[in-house]
């Protein structure tokens, strides 16, 4: 008899409105991606513990050294080879540095390995269908604490792009404007550059960019192509849908904005399939890409805490700490839900934006007057218009570098935080003064935190390319840069108001560029 152990954080419900439609068939083949446990844990730890103190004296390691100190132990990837042959399974591929096995097989096998069943739901506000189970997954003796994460058995779309496409105008809205990112740039007095030398990297989960709209908007702005890649990842690629209002709006929009201010970069886009294994995968691979080596990585995507099985937010959050001990910056938006996060009642926030290794970017909404901001206030056109997102983590504790630090309540009265507090940094995002950009041929105006993530990572382009190196995991220096972000002190986004000084509506505030690239 094999002892079973079940793996933690693993369990899975049946979602509110969703409902099982059908039996998946038994020889339907399917992929699923083993996450394995850290070699040198410890030493691993301590070396995170620096890197959040902002220890100046720790350099970023190199993508060949973790895989060899920080990867996964061969005799750990052989174990799972051999229970994956003891199964029927077949090893697509392997990676040490990813820590990661890709199996292949047959419904029933994979029911049979890991102890689940599959079955096919329906959920009640998409006609679409995914593979999904419940109860926990269970793993043999030989992979008890080998294995942190088997991810892929269930496909459920996990996370949705944060970007609001301007709707028709009511006149309750103010005076609607737009921006180019060029202008934001200049409002936000980004440093002169172009980004040259660096890779910026872009997280997808669908959709896709056409060509002759970049090369039509960037010649519009009159600044030159940069080369945009796509990599496929998981049977992703680069597949418009034509149409503006779907992911196609989330890529282009990222696309454009990052190539505008830093059209010196390479931009790698890493598209793949929409559900918690995809998403992982696509960010692992990003963050291990040792062909592009972004130095910054921009996710545009994401989900309430709440939506996340805790086996795929630590497997996720390990990959981003590798990104910090990199020195590769990855910047998130916070969501455009307000400080419920569109998960009803009570305050959420989004994941990966609430991991304590990704610099979270809330929104504002920006009035300038010539080339200078005459009002930044926080993002908050209604239920309808969207607002940013913000609030404290009921995941991850309080970092060391937001000790000390508390969230006004709208109702009143400041609370210290219980948790990591999200955003800390914001950028325009109203849709109401948002970006002009051009997507499947049609000009429009875009806002979304899914703005602010790629505008940041394009301001960190052009202070790596000046500086000659990453700044790596900025989060410890920017808290201590008093004056570096200008400070957004009216509003709110829900359950949480604008204050002087750090606050989970815009965090320390919108970017001065310069004064951010002197901090760094």
């Amino acid at each position: 008899m094999v002892n079973r152990h079940e793996l933690p954080g693993s369990e899975r419900k049946v979602e509110p409105g969703s409902k099982v439609v059908g039996q998946c068939d038994p020889a339907e083949r399917i992929e699923v991606f083993v996450m394995l446990r850290r070699q040198q844990q410890a030493q691993f730890d301590a070396l995170i513990s620096k890197i959040e103190a902002g220890d100046p004296g720790v350099k970023p390691l190199s993508r060949e050294a973790l895989a060899k100190d920080y990867g996964a132990a061969p005799a750990d990837i052989a174990r799972v080879k051999t229970f994956a042959a003891a199964h029927g399974l077949s090893v697509v591929k392997e990676d040490a540095a990813a820590r990661s096995v890709l199996l292949g097989g047959t419904i029933a096998q994979f029911q049979e390995a890991f102890g689940v069943k599959l079955e096919h739901y329906e959920h009640h506000d998409t006609s679409s269908q995914f593979r999904g189970r419940t109860g926990t997954i269970s793993v043999p003796d030989e992979l008890h604490g080998v294995v942190q994460a088997v991810l892929g058995l269930d496909n459920r779309p996990q996370a949705r792009p944060h970007f609001r496409i301007r709707p028709p105008f009511q006149a309750a809205q103010g005076h609607p404007a737009s921006f180019t990112p060029l202008q934001l740039a200049s409002l936000y007095h980004f440093p002169q550059g172009d980004g040259s030398g660096q890779c910026v990297g872009i997280v997808e989960l669908g959709g896709g960019y056409n060509a002759s709209d970049l090369k039509t908007y960037f010649g519009n702005l009159g600044v030159a192509s940069p080369t945009v890649k796509a990599v496929g990842v998981d049977q992703g690629g680069n597949k418009p849908s034509g149409d503006p209002n779907g992911p196609d709006g989330e890529v282009t929009l990222d696309v454009e904005i990052v190539g505008a201010i830093a059209p010196g970069a390479t931009i790698a886009v890493y598209f793949t399939q929409n559900s918690d294994a995809g998403f992982i995968d696509a960010v692992t691979r990003a963050v291990h890409d040792t062909t592009n080596k972004p130095s910054v990585i921009s996710i545009s995507w994401g989900a309430p805490e709440s939506n996340w099985t805790s086996q795929s937010l630590q497997a996720f959050n390990s990959v981003l700490q590798s990104a910090a001990v990199l020195g590769v910056t990855v910047c998130v938006a916070s969501g455009d839900s307000g400080s419920s996060d569109g998960a009803g009642a009570g305050n959420q926030v989004d994941f990966p934006a609430s991991s304590p290794y990704v610099l979270a970017c809330g929104g504002t909404h920006l009035t300038a007057s010539g080339t200078t901001i005459s009002h930044e206030v926080v993002w908050n056109d209604g239920a309808q218009g969207g607002a940013g997102g913000g609030g404290v983590s009921q995941t991850f504790p309080v970092p060391v570098w937001q000790k000390g630090l508390s969230a006004t309540a709208t109702s009143g009265g400041k609370k210290a935080l219980s948790g990591r507090g999200v955003p800390d940094v914001a950028g325009d995002a109203s849709p109401v003064t948002g970006y002009s950009v051009l997507i499947d041929g049609s000009q429009t105006v875009v806002g979304g935190t899914s703005a602010v993530a790629p505008l940041w990572a394009a301001l960190l382009a052009r202070i790596n390319a000046a500086k000659g190196q990453p700044v790596g995991f900025i989060n410890p220096k920017l808290y201590k840069a008093t004056g570096a972000c200008n400070d957004i002190t009216q509003g709110n986004n829900g359950s949480f108001a604008a204050s002087a000084g750090w606050d989970a509506c815009t965090g320390l505030g919108s970017p001065n560029g310069q004064k951010v690239a002197a901090a760094l």
